[in-house]
């Protein structure tokens, strides 16, 4: 044999070899490769109850590439969406919860997936109503609790009877309150710039929304003080009726409440 082919063939052998050991390597580096779909499962879980969401999400997702078409893949996708919200990643758990729903419209546990798609926005949504110091409260958007809320009400709506439709209701009653107050707060912000056309709409729009919230009560004030404020009388008395035979003994007829003759000069 020429010299020649011999080194071609040693060539050939020593990229064969390599390949061959990269693949033996690789195998050895991935602890997981022979496990069962119920092992992959048990692991993950275990990942989950020591926080180690990270390694139980990377678990869940080798289980469903592997095991596609078992009952464990499934669960594995709604243990990946409750994995990435406790991990603190909404936007990945949205998406996985999102697909869920699209997946398996029908699915027994289908209900769980709207109530966690509702918590998740929920939970979004609780520093928008902090109102920290020193942040406008105009610059928060309130699309995470419009979202929260349609999602438990889809979830109330289509599965009434649901473990999860009670403790659905009661964050609807929250996100209800904390959505008429951000109104509130927004209309409150247009008084004290004298804006009071904008702050008589926002008011109003609370009404309309939130009749039965807490808010409500300052919203119909602040839209007898804007309309006061642009001198019509008309609205101004119309809207003081209103305001006078729902909340006859108001904290705000006593300077008690938030307001004062001029309270948004101090707020």
């Amino acid at each position: 044999m020429h010299i020649k082919s011999l080194k071609l063939l040693f060539l050939a052998l020593t990229a064969s070899l390599t390949l061959s050991g990269c693949g033996v390597f690789g195998d050895k580096g991935d602890e997981t490769k022979s496990w069962s779909a119920s092992k992959l499962y048990a692991e993950a879980k275990d990942e989950m109850a020591n926080g180690g969401y990270e390694k139980a999400i990377q678990y869940f997702e080798k289980l469903e590439s592997r095991f596609p078409f078992g009952t464990y893949a499934q669960q594995a996708q709604i243990e990946t969406a409750y994995a990435y919200y406790k991990q603190g990643d909404q936007a990945q758990a949205l998406a996985a919860v999102e697909r869920f729903i699209k997946l398996h419209p029908n699915h027994s546990h289908v209900d769980y997936m709207y109530y966690l798609r509702g918590v998740i926005n929920f939970n979004d949504q609780l520093g928008l109503f902090n109102f920290l110091a020193n942040q406008d409260i105009t610059e928060r958007d309130p699309k995470a609790s419009r979202d929260s809320f349609d999602a438990f009400k889809q979830l109330v709506t289509q599965f009434p009877e649901s473990k999860y439709t009670p403790d659905a209701i009661a964050r609807m009653k929250y996100l209800v309150n904390a959505l008429a107050q951000y109104d509130v707060h927004v209309a409150r912000y247009y008084m004290r710039r004298g804006a009071y056309l904008a702050a008589a709409n926002r008011a109003q729009s609370a009404i309309k929304e939130y009749p039965d919230a807490p808010a409500i009560e300052e919203a119909m004030f602040i839209l007898v003080r804007s309309y006061d404020a642009m001198n019509m009388t008309a609205l101004r008395d119309d809207a003081n009726r209103v305001f006078l035979t729902n909340f006859p003994k108001s904290a705000f007829l006593t300077g008690k409440g938030k307001d004062s003759t001029a309270w948004w000069k101090f707020w």
